[in-house]
């Protein structure tokens, strides 16, 4: 019954190797932030993030603190970065290499960075498509409606597209950023490990959330396809 509704065991199975991946990657970006807490930096989290978008220019763009543990991001409609406590107040290497990280989708934006630029033009769908399409997938396998159910699919692949395209837009921050640290003096060249394990912890968070998408999605098509073969 491909159609039915029902657990499939298979599921888990499925995408087991997303989900380890992703627990390994909360464990790490715990772990390293904690440990990177530790090592002091001479600028704030806050301070770092106002040095970069000053060095580049980009004074209009506001430097604010935000509730929230880890709940750091760049605005790029308000051009606001906003960050954590945790960042915006402290002197540590955790709080500057998550800072400029942040710093770095403002330079990214200032620069019309092509991936950038569509990942964001593709919010409005992939926001419409984390919404609705599960729901839209699973009213299709409950009233065994292929039509339905691919529909679904299809707004789940926004959701799989959209994550995609944010993979080189977080690599490139990331990059962005230790090359501003560096080349501002924020934090020297030998001192550079302690930003390297946060933000490579932080981006294998990204890259397991997109796995997990990837193979959620194929999954379903394989469950599609083989509906379609009973037919």
């Amino acid at each position: 019954m491909p159609f039915g509704f029902y657990f499939d065991p298979m599921y888990l199975l499925f995408v087991s190797p997303a989900i380890l991946l992703g627990l390994w990657a909360q464990f790490r970006v715990r772990s390293t932030y904690a440990a990177a807490q530790q090592e002091p930096a001479p600028l704030s989290g806050a301070a770092a993030a106002r040095h970069i978008l000053d060095s580049a220019g980009l004074t209009q763009v506001d430097v604010e603190p935000v509730q929230g543990y880890l709940s750091d991001h760049y605005d790029p409609r308000a051009k606001v970065l906003r960050l954590s406590p945790e960042v915006y107040h402290n002197r540590s290497m955790a709080a500057v290499g998550i800072a400029a990280h942040e710093a770095g989708h403002a330079l990214q934006d200032a620069k019309n960075y092509a991936p950038l630029v569509v990942r964001n033009a593709a919010v409005p769908v992939a926001n419409f498509g984390s919404g609705f399409g599960m729901l839209i997938i699973l009213a299709g396998l409950l009233l065994r409606a292929q039509p339905v159910f691919l529909f679904g699919i299809g707004l789940f692949a926004c959701v799989v597209l959209f994550q995609l395209i944010n993979l080189p837009v977080e690599f490139n921050a990331s990059s962005r950023a230790k090359q501003q640290l560096v080349a501002l003096g924020i934090v020297p060249q030998q001192d550079l490990g302690h930003v390297n394990r946060v933000l490579s912890a932080a981006a294998w968070t990204y890259v397991a959330a997109t796995l997990q998408s990837v193979l959620t999605l194929l999954y379903y098509l394989m469950i599609f396809a083989g509906g379609r073969r009973e037919d």
